[in-house]
């Protein structure tokens, strides 16, 4: 399946490329497990699959990629595994943000960080601050992320800020408070780990994204499988709620 992905490049940047990817990450632990490692492990091979994906979007000329790193419902994971995500969180801020700059990244970072830890907190904000001028692929990291809060803190923050739209308020009334509304809504939505579902990740952005799964593990997914999955989208009639009829029109 995937041999085809290399001869596939060439048309894929000739073509419909994404404007949007947004990514859910999975089949880090299982993929260790299989391979009889420590689920932590399967982390650190993610990362290394995440700096594949990121040069493969910015040679695509893709201007957004978001990643879904830690939902608001893994903290119900072991202790030792939620504090090692934590750090290796921390390491790759410290370690990748030079790369970011000289190679025009902007990163943003969405979620509730009420949780994370002081020197967390400052790391984000530093990374977020050194990346701001960069024009080129907006990385954006979904960290204790998940699609409920963002619509409930998106609501609250427009009554707080247009209290009178309390008698009542539509979707373009919300829109600019959610975590996303720097970005267009994503264009595909790839996960991996062999799961059907997207998991309260961006509940709103993605109502009329085209999703796209994989058994692979997510260090098993790279540049080729990156490939493979837009060819895969350039596919795909995206109609809006019209009929063919229309867009060929």
């Amino acid at each position: 399946m995937f041999s085809r992905a290399s001869e596939q490049i060439v048309d894929i940047v000739q073509g419909k490329i994404p404007q949007h990817i947004a990514i859910i990450m999975d089949g880090n632990g299982r993929w260790a497990k299989k391979r009889m490692m420590p689920r932590v492990y399967g982390h650190k091979k993610g990362v290394d699959a995440l700096r594949d994906v990121i040069r493969a979007c910015d040679e695509f000329n893709i201007g957004y990629l978001t990643v879904f790193a830690f939902s608001s419902e893994n903290w119900r994971r072991p202790a030792d595994e939620v504090t090692f995500l934590m750090g290796l969180f921390l390491q790759v801020l410290d370690t990748e943000i030079e790369r970011m700059v000289r190679n025009n990244i902007r990163l943003k970072i969405i979620g509730n960080r009420e949780r994370f830890s002081p020197e967390l907190v400052r790391m984000i904000e530093q990374a977020e601050n050194l990346t701001a001028a960069n024009t080129g692929l907006c990385l954006t990291i979904a960290a204790d992320y998940g699609g409920h809060w963002d619509v409930l803190q998106a609501t609250k923050a427009m009554l707080k800020a247009q209290p009178e739209l309390l008698d009542g308020f539509g979707e373009e009334d919300i829109a600019p408070f959610l975590s996303m509304a720097y970005a267009p809504n994503p264009d595909l939505f790839i996960r991996t780990g062999g799961e059907q579902r997207i998991s309260n990740f961006l509940l709103w952005q993605l109502a009329y994204t085209e999703l796209y799964f994989t058994d692979l593990a997510w260090p098993e997914f790279g540049r080729e499988q990156l490939v493979e999955s837009i060819a895969w989208y350039q596919q795909r009639e995206r109609r809006f709620g019209r009929i063919s009829e229309q867009l060929s029109e």
